[in-house]
């Protein structure tokens, strides 16, 4: 949300207000980068989404000229398909290294628009970065969808923001028409981020403790908001406190014997579930993964090597399918957990220390993508957490 406020505010003529921006890296770089017009090489690191929306930006930039980058991982992540659409419909976007991934040579002009067709299987991103520039274009958008659209909650959040700075547009039948328009300033009033909350999701349900999260939205439009709903059957009820926001997390005897989930609307939420499934021995079917693997890390890949260092071994069926059936077998050592550069690695890893005290992390500073201040938000909750070399504290009886 805070990414798409930062776009739609610097489209928008005249000043907005923006608050309660999340503060983490991948905001920070969108900052930078808006801040930025005049370099001749902007590198956002390893933030995905605010290289998709800077990409369809600075197309529709007029008189920028400037080559776009980011970190290694992010030169293997695949843009072809954003790119291709933006050429179509007017952009001058030039690969500065290798076909099909960044960095990206783009000289920003007024996009005509028209009528165009996209593949939305691979990354709601790509289309949304493409919507919020649309109103700016000459003959508008007419994007029509092929292919099973993936995190379509995105999208909706997208139009929803574009409709509240004033843009109108119309979604029906796999077709999102948005005509030429002006943004008008819309003071956005960022809400709690559900990707963000996942992790704390996991820890009621393997503590059964008492948690209170005091910025969530019972109405937001965010796709993960379904984290409420994918717990409610891992024995986590979601308690709501007033219009204002706010949620108690209590533990509830409800929990599925075997669970099934698609999550091709929220990809993000996947880790989480997986771990929580595995750590409270529930066997799972999932689907709807396939975007996983063009991630910060693949992501089912990188947990199936992680998890197998709890003796748990989960097993992928291509790149859209995940399942475990319980098998488990003993472990002669606490695991030593690598990150991959991901955040939500560390994140949902994390948790196992409630039944695996001792567990070493590794790379932790990667939570600084998204939540910067998880470490510090463990700690207040309980948890003890010290230097790798540091011994471990003696046990205290309570």
């Amino acid at each position: 949300m805070s990414n798409r406020a930062l776009i739609i505010n610097a489209l928008t003529p005249g000043a907005a207000k923006l608050e309660k921006v999340a503060e983490c890296d991948d905001t920070d770089a969108m900052r930078e980068a808006l801040d930025s017009l005049d370099a001749d090489v902007i590198n956002i690191g390893a933030a995905g989404t605010t290289m998709r929306f800077l990409t369809a930006y600075f197309a529709a930039k007029e008189g920028v000229d400037l080559v776009l980058d980011g970190s290694e991982r992010m030169r293997h992540r695949p843009i072809k398909v954003l790119v291709e659409a933006l050429r179509a419909l007017g952009a001058d976007i030039d690969y500065a290294g290798e076909e099909g991934f960044p960095p990206l040579r783009i000289r920003g002009r007024r996009l005509k628009g028209g009528d165009l067709t996209l593949d939305s299987s691979v990354s709601s991103q790509y289309i949304s970065a493409l919507l919020m520039v649309a109103p700016t274009m000459t003959e508008g958008l007419k994007l029509t969808f092929t292919g099973e659209t993936v995190s379509r909650p995105y999208i909706l959040m997208t139009l929803k923001m574009m409709e509240d700075a004033g843009v109108e547009s119309e979604f029906f039948d796999g077709v999102v028409t948005v005509r030429p328009q002006s943004y008008r300033p819309f003071d956005f009033i960022i809400e709690g981020d559900w990707s963000a909350a996942a992790a704390w999701y996991e820890i009621e349900a393997l503590s059964s403790g008492a948690v209170t999260i005091d910025n969530l939205s019972c109405e937001s439009c965010q796709g993960d908001r379904k984290l409420a709903d994918i717990f409610a059957r891992l024995g986590v009820d979601t308690q709501w406190e007033g219009e204002e926001g706010g949620s108690d997390l209590i533990p509830s005897p409800d929990q599925d014997a075997r669970l099934r989930v698609d999550f091709s609307d929220t990809p993000d939420l996947a880790q989480y579930v997986i771990v929580t499934c595995v750590m409270l021995g529930i066997p799972f079917h999932f689907t709807g993964l396939s975007t996983l693997a063009i991630k910060e890390t693949d992501r089912v890949s990188a947990l199936k090597t992680e998890l197998a260092k709890i003796g748990v071994f989960i097993q992928p069926e291509g790149n859209d399918v995940v399942s475990w059936e319980g098998q488990r077998r003993p472990i002669d050592a606490l695991p030593v957990f690598d990150t991959y550069d991901d955040h939500r690695m560390a994140m949902c890893l994390a948790p196992v220390s409630l039944f695996l005290p001792g567990i070493i992390i590794k790379d932790v500073e990667v939570v600084a993508k998204s939540y910067p201040g998880f470490w510090d938000a463990l700690r207040e909750a309980g948890f003890t957490l010290l230097d790798g070399d540091a011994p471990l504290p003696d046990p205290v009886e309570e």
